[in-house]
């Protein structure tokens, strides 16, 4: 919630001519650029043409500003959601689809989507998952359990498949972590990991977007299962 007191606070600008959005749209940008390391209140207050105090009125530190920012991340990709018309398997996936590529679009803000969800744009993720669900033909006691577990998929996996390189080096792109963790892979005994010293060049060549719905449609492939059971030949 925005935090209020009795004046504005001392600085260039004032509080009440910054809005939370404008300031959190600008860190976006920001986070876009830089990454979250580059990130600071004094370069965002220069980008916005006023004092760190007006920011400060807003938004409490930069860990609430960078969880704020990412859950506006998320409210695009629900802009961008399906038509309500689709059947709940088609709905399920696109939105899945679009969570992934706008926080692919973002990877800093991958690994700031919490489970339980807390903020807003979050909540109506999970309530549209779960609307989509009670839509097919599971049965209501099972609706919570499907929703979170793919609630959990759709940000859990896309923070794993989108974060690792820039977590370990900011500088490293996905190419160069891919290729030096193949290395690594070659140079196990293939005798103790016969799988992955034979799909070092999947690895090398994979395309994360494809990774993620293969996994997404084994989930949705699931749930088509268990709501609609078809008899036995």
């Amino acid at each position: 919630m925005p935090r209020t007191r009795g004046r504005a606070p001392d600085g260039k600008g004032r509080a009440d001519a910054l809005s939370r959005e404008t300031i959190v749209g600008a860190a976006v940008a920001l986070l876009d650029e830089l990454g979250e390391r580059g990130l600071t209140f004094r370069l965002l207050a220069k980008q916005l043409n006023t004092g760190p105090g007006a920011l400060y009125w807003h938004v409490t530190n930069k860990d609430e500003l960078v969880a704020l920012a990412a859950d506006q991340v998320l409210g695009h990709a629900l802009a961008a959601d399906p038509r309500p018309e689709e059947d709940a398997g088609a709905g399920l996936r696109a939105l899945a689809i679009a969570v992934f590529d706008a926080l692919d679009r973002h990877p800093w803000a991958a690994s700031h989507v919490t489970a339980p969800p807390t903020l807003a744009n979050a909540l109506r993720l999970l309530d549209r998952i779960g609307t989509l669900v009670a839509r097919t033909g599971l049965p209501a006691e099972r609706h919570f359990a499907v929703s979170t577990a793919i609630s959990y998929y759709v940000t859990g996996v896309s923070t794993q498949i989108i974060t690792p390189h820039t977590t370990a080096d900011p500088a490293t792109t996905r190419d160069a972590f891919l290729a030096q963790t193949a290395e690594r892979w070659e140079n196990l005994d293939p005798a103790d990991y016969p799988f992955l010293t034979r799909t070092t060049a999947d690895l090398r060549d994979h395309n994360d977007r494809d990774q993620f719905t293969t996994g997404l449609d084994l989930l949705l492939a699931g749930l088509n299962t268990t709501a609609d059971p078809r008899p036995s030949a």
